[in-house]
C-alpha cells in the first residue's frame, strides 16, 4: 500500500483524511501488513482448503472515459 501511496503522489495523512480516520491509523495498517485481512477469515478458509488472492485493479475514471468519447467523435 506504501507504493501505491507513492505511486499516486498521496502522503497517508490526505488518504486518512479522505476515508475519514486518522494518519496514525492509516500508518499502523501499513506496516502490519499481515492484519489487513482478518486472521480468523484466513484460517478458517485455509481449513476449508482454500487459499486467499487478493488483486487490485485500477479504477478507471468516469470522467477520464467521457472525455475520450468525446475525443473520438
Amino acid at each position: 500500500m506504501k507504493v501505491k501511496c507513492i505511486e499516486q503522489g498521496k502522503t497517508q495523512a490526505k488518504l486518512a483524511e479522505e476515508i475519514d480516520t486518522t494518519k496514525a491509523y492509516v500508518n499502523r495498517v501499513i506496516k502490519k501488513n499481515d492484519s489487513v485481512v482478518n486472521n480468523t477469515f484466513v484460517k478458517m478458509m485455509e481449513a476449508l482448503g482454500y487459499d486467499i488472492e487478493l488483486h487490485y485493479v485500477k479504477r478507471v475514471d468516469e470522467n477520464a472515459e467521457e472525455y475520450i468519447m468525446v475525443c473520438e467523435l
